[in-house]
């Protein structure tokens, strides 16, 4: 069977991209791609979205040039899908967000003023709710979705409830709550039973309200600790394999005396050793 000629180099990129996603979805496409749909494709939506982020932590251009196509893909497929099911299309998706963003920005496509970015968030929270319609009990918290990951999530609903005073002023007093919450946990170790997966996530509830107070974005801060984490321990196989070390049986203690020599090393070379 011919292939399909790919689409007209001449023709806008994002044109060639939809083109080129229509192709692969046609009879006589790809197999893999006809048979995805929304649902299937939710993990690499997600995976998509942060590669992107590690491609800003590490400054890479490039990368973040693919990454960023990557994620583009993901939507034009998405929209893909819906128009062949006669849901939605790519113009219908384009159109509304641009509209979205000349209401919301009334400061900017109208006659409004915004002194700073706050009042921008207060006003867009407000034409928000007008959007969305009058509800029986409105609430600060509408409008966040639940799909978003855990992290983001409820640093989401601490900070829009942070909106209306609740919320410390401080620091200090999340950290005494971190310490709460870790007796708790460590109580419910002693007792046993369904009680501990809820201490544990009033724990990390906890520990995302302190990363929101001094700035830092939970899920990049955890997502660097585990790639941390990641590279020292593949260090610490490099020298298992150099040393002529089985991973078969390893005392903890001999698998901790390695991790102090790779953080021992990586303090060395950053302080130029």
């Amino acid at each position: 069977m011919p292939g399909h000629t790919p689409p007209d180099s001449s023709l806008p990129a994002i044109e060639q991209l939809r083109a080129v996603v229509a192709m692969l979805r046609a009879p006589g496409g790809c197999p893999w791609d006809r048979e995805q749909t929304h649902l299937s494709l939710r993990g690499g939506l997600l995976e998509e979205a942060y590669e992107v982020v590690a491609a800003i932590d590490a400054s890479d251009d490039t990368n973040l040039s693919e990454e960023l196509g990557d994620l583009l893909l993901q939507v034009v497929f998405h929209a893909q899908i819906a128009q062949e099911e006669g849901r939605f299309t790519f113009e219908e998706v384009a159109l509304g967000i641009s509209e979205k963003l000349v209401r919301r920005h009334p400061h900017v496509f109208g006659a409004e003023d915004a002194a700073d970015s706050a009042a921008v968030l207060v006003r867009w929270e407000e034409i928000k709710r007008q959007e969305k319609g009058a509800q029986v009990e409105p609430s600060v918290l509408d409008g966040i979705s639940e799909g978003m990951p855990s992290l983001q999530y409820a640093a989401k609903v601490q900070k829009k409830a942070a909106r209306i005073g609740f919320d410390w002023q401080e620091a200090r007093p999340v950290l005494d709550k971190i310490r709460e919450e870790l007796e708790e946990v460590e109580a419910a170790l002693q007792e046993g039973g369904a009680p501990l997966e809820e201490e544990l996530g009033d724990l990390l509830f906890s520990v995302v309200n302190l990363t929101r107070k001094l700035q830092v974005d939970a899920e990049v801060a955890l997502s660097g600790a585990t790639r941390k984490f990641s590279r020292r321990f593949r260090s610490v196989e490099r020298l298992m394999r150099e040393r002529g070390v089985s991973t078969e049986g390893v005392p903890l203690e001999a698998l901790d005396a390695l991790w102090d020599e790779v953080k021992s090393a990586e303090s060395s070379k950053k302080a130029g050793v």
